[in-house]
């Protein structure tokens, strides 16, 4: 069985460009509470979120990004949202806790806003939900690639993105886009794992036809990219 699901999973990464996963195991619940905390959050002023503005070292930043902070595209003049960065955190600090202070994903200590009250908690409850399916996805890229099934390990630990796309009004004008056509190899990571807000189409994945195609949200499904994916929204 998972062989077979590690060929889909090959299959849809070479030709299309991204998969969803159904039955991934994040708890409903887990998942509203930190959409929620988003959505509070996103919606304070700009005062009020500039006091938490990020901590970036190398290509890695953590806490709160501006709208055009980012630029993917030196033809754009900005992209047009804002962010939110975290890496990995215990919910409850762990005493004399290793560090791995050589794993960059850790080595930037996280920034947290004081409101919303549970902006904290929801995050790292959805963060640590999405490890397991990182976990999961780890072996079944490896088996898609021939290679034995713990080949990736679970060491690396991942960041977590959480964008606000604002609403575009007035005239269209082409150098302003949400986020530009990128690689999520930018990033530098493996694959990215993608929730997208129901009832929303934005995403859009340039398949091996050079087509891009839309990546509509599907309820109860996250959406996976693998590093090569050039996606836009």
């Amino acid at each position: 069985m998972l062989a077979a699901l590690a060929g889909q999973i090959r299959d849809a990464c070479v030709k299309v460009g991204f998969f969803y996963a159904s039955n991934h195991g994040i708890p409903r619940g887990i998942i509203n509470a930190v959409f929620a905390a988003m959505k509070a959050y996103f919606s304070l002023p700009l005062e009020t979120k500039m006091k938490k503005f990020y901590h970036r070292e190398g290509a890695n930043y953590r806490g709160y990004a501006p709208v055009s902070d980012a630029n993917f595209s030196a033809e754009n003049r900005g992209d047009l949202f804002e962010g939110f960065v975290i890496g990995w955190e215990e919910l409850i600090p762990k005493k004399d806790e290793d560090k791995k202070v050589n794993d960059d994903a850790m080595a930037i200590p996280n920034l947290w806003p004081s409101e919303p009250a549970v902006f904290r908690e929801a995050f790292l409850n959805y963060y640590h939900a999405t490890v397991g399916v990182r976990n999961a996805l780890y072996r079944l890229f490896a088996l898609a690639l021939d290679l034995p099934e713990t080949y990736f390990g679970d060491n690396n630990l991942p960041t977590m993105r959480s964008h606000y796309y604002p609403p575009q009004t007035g005239p269209t004008d082409d150098r302003i886009i949400g986020i530009n056509a990128h690689s999520d190899m930018n990033f530098a990571s493996c694959f990215t794992i993608l929730w997208q807000e129901p009832g929303i189409q934005a995403l859009q994945v340039l398949n091996s036809d050079k087509q891009w195609i839309n990546a509509p949200p599907i309820p109860g499904t996250t959406a996976g990219k693998g590093p090569t994916t050039l996606p836009l929204i």
